[in-house]
């Protein structure tokens, strides 16, 4: 599949940043002319995984978040939440709903879950002591109002 547009966005693992990188990519993301909901959804995703970057992957300390973003051909938006912090025990533990390391937070344990919920795919990758990767993946539905379907298909190797 074509990638026809990407950026790359690195940040410190602030918690003011963190509404820094949910706009950045809706900006990015707003050349595909997308639905107030589509946005809303993909915001509300980005902004679950990075808000897991800081507060799970590096606790206490700073480090880097790399978001990376792509387009492809079809209306297929891609986006990469990428730490280097403690990475994740058991991934899919950390998947089930309500599941939380810090329930002395007030965390509800619902991250995951409302990434899966409001993209189309969700793929977590994690390593202990080097870090962990979620890749998302929504498709932008052309508007009937173009009179146009495109058929969207989702690049290789992820399944919802």
């Amino acid at each position: 599949m074509k990638v026809l547009n990407y950026m790359e966005l690195k940040i410190p693992s602030k918690a003011q940043n963190e509404a820094f990188a949910r706009v950045a990519v809706a900006a990015f993301v707003a050349q595909l002319d997308p639905t107030l909901d589509e946005v809303t959804e993909i915001k509300t995703a980005v902004s679950e995984a990075v808000t897991n970057s800081i507060i799970h992957a590096y606790e206490d300390k700073i480090g880097e978040i790399i978001i990376k973003g792509k387009i492809y051909e079809n209306y297929v938006v891609e986006i990469e939440v990428i730490d280097f912090g403690k990475g994740i025990e058991d991934v899919e533990l950390a998947r089930q709903p309500l599941f939380t390391t810090k329930p002395d937070q007030e965390r509800s344990g619902m991250g995951f879950t409302v990434m899966e919920t409001f993209m189309d795919k969700l793929e977590v990758t994690s390593e202990v002591g080097k870090g962990t990767c979620v890749k998302m993946l929504k498709a932008i539905k052309k508007r009937k109002s173009e009179g146009v379907e495109i058929e969207q298909g989702f690049p290789g190797g992820i399944d919802k």
